[in-house]
């Protein structure tokens, strides 16, 4: 049995894919032919974007401190180095933004804006080399894989203990491709691997059981002959590894397009089935990204999964691990997602993740959980209310406030009413910005009157503020509940 290491989180107050609380991305206007499209095509011109003519180099921090100007700026992303250069007039944060990451290692900086771009594919033909350090050792392991089995018949059982009690959405992300097996666990801001090279043949599949209450995750393999296995299998890079979450690499799977569900006119319900070598429990709060080849490039972009409804029966759960729901809003002119407004059912899609920084931490002794939520925005806050309302008693009220434009863009309308009229501790309250004349409910943009009424304060309460939308309504939800003092700590940002 495996023993996770212990270790003393952080306090709260992390947020998924943001910076520090209120601080957004900056974006400026491109000039005409400076689009994405505009750089994927110079980037295949064949034009040598780093001057080294196709060479690599190894690049010490004395040679990369040096190239730091508008005209020579050269930045590392995990360890390799790029010359961007070329990309200042197409970076959509602008010259200035992209100036910060000169001649430094960035990733920092990177990834507290856009951890999601898949700069590796957008930069490489930047790639100048890999910074010339030493690697950091391993994180060294509790214990020894020997002792890590159970075997029954025709099954090896790896059984984890995480040292804590485990949320009902999970926390094991397991993927089993050929002969190499990874098991992670997800706790809090803290990511443990396990990572073999099997030692026998196994089935292409794997079940995996979750003890909540006492923290335990048991993931079975089939094997393919019934022999006695001596070991696990040879540990590979980063086995037995206990990091923070952002420092992981991501890790994409292949899954299979199963379905698509009408949400509203322009929003559907992605339905994703894993490979059966993999088994994902996405904690509340944390996203995935899916990642597809266009015009020989690859797009990637986060989405949130939801539930298969607001409050599933247990079966359906988001537990189950086998299938991820995506609502994701159809922009005619969206490069990702009308490409998946018109993929076929049995198309594959790329995933990576599970990846954020929200923790269960951040609710601790919470009585009063506030949402405000823009459009899609809505994605993060509906995992988020089956939460509060099934397994946190000590959450006196949940209340959302909910902004679109018009009543048909009002994503599960129906089913957020129908919780409403049962569950006497949630209560939502819809806006609109462009409402008909036979609309009776709020109408308009959020502003300070609104939200006064709206964000109580009752005697000895604790209260959490959680916003997700646009980025304009973001910073401005954000400016407003700080007004009417609300602590950093009690405002929680979600980026759409």
């Amino acid at each position: 049995m495996l023993n996770v290491p212990s270790q003393s989180f952080p306090a709260a107050g992390s947020q998924q894919r943001v910076a520090p609380t209120g601080q957004s991305r900056n974006k400026v206007a491109l000039k005409p032919g400076h689009s994405l499209l505009d750089w994927i095509r110079l980037t295949k011109s064949g034009r040598d974007l780093t001057g080294l003519r196709g060479r690599l180099i190894e690049v010490t921090e004395e040679e990369l401190k040096k190239h730091n100007t508008r005209n020579d700026c050269w930045t590392c992303i995990r360890g390799m180095v790029y010359n961007v250069s070329a990309y200042m007039d197409f970076h959509p944060g602008g010259e200035e933004e992209l100036m910060r990451a000169a001649g430094i290692d960035s990733t920092d900086l990177f990834d507290q804006v856009h951890r999601w771009v898949n700069y590796e594919s957008m930069l490489k033909e930047c790639l100048v080399g890999r910074m010339a350090v030493k690697p950091n050792p391993a994180l060294q392991g509790s214990v020894n894989s020997l002792g890590n089995r159970k075997q029954f018949n025709g099954t090896v059982n790896i059984v984890v203990h995480t040292k804590r009690k485990i949320p009902s959405a999970g926390c094991a992300v397991v993927d089993l491709q050929d002969d190499i097996l990874q098991v992670e666990m997800l706790l809090g801001k803290m990511s443990y691997l396990l990572y073999w090279r099997l030692s026998s043949e196994v089935q292409g599949r794997v079940d995996v059981q979750t003890a909540h209450s006492v923290g335990k995750v048991q993931v079975c393999l089939h094997k393919s002959v019934k022999d006695k296995w001596t070991k696990v299998g040879q540990p590979l890079e980063h086995h037995d590894t206990f990091i923070q979450c952002k420092d992981r690499e991501l890790f994409y799977r292949e899954c299979v397009l199963v379905s698509k569900t009408d949400i509203t006119h322009d929003t559907q319900v992605l339905r994703l089935q894993l490979p059966p070598g993999s088994y994902m429990q996405v904690p509340v709060g944390r996203h995935v990204y899916l990642k597809t080849s266009l015009q020989g490039t690859d797009v990637v972009k986060p989405y949130t999964p939801v539930d298969q409804k607001l409050i599933p029966p247990s079966q359906c759960s988001a537990e189950m691990g086998s299938d991820l729901h995506l609502m994701i809003k159809i922009y005619p002119d969206g490069l990702l997602t009308s490409h998946l407004a018109n993929l076929p059912i049995g198309s594959s899609l790329s995933v990576g993740g599970p990846e954020g920084s929200f923790t269960m931490r951040i609710l601790r002794d919470v009585t009063h959980l506030y949402m405000l939520a823009a459009g899609t925005g809505f994605t993060p806050m509906a995992r988020l209310i089956r939460l509060a309302l099934q397994d946190l008693t000590s959450i006196r009220k949940t209340k959302l406030m909910f902004f679109n434009r018009q009543e048909r863009d009002i994503l599960w309308c129906s089913q957020l009413d129908e919780l409403c009229s049962k569950e006497e501790r949630f209560e939502v309250e819809y806006v609109l910005s462009e409402p008909t004349d036979s609309w009776e409910g709020r109408r308009g943009r959020i502003d300070a009157c609104m939200l006064q009424n709206f964000l109580e304060r009752p005697e000895d309460s604790k209260c959490l503020v959680c916003v997700c939308g646009p980025t304009g309504f973001t910073e401005l939800a954000v400016q407003l509940v700080r007004q009417l003092d609300f602590s950093e700590e009690e405002i929680q940002i979600f980026q759409g």
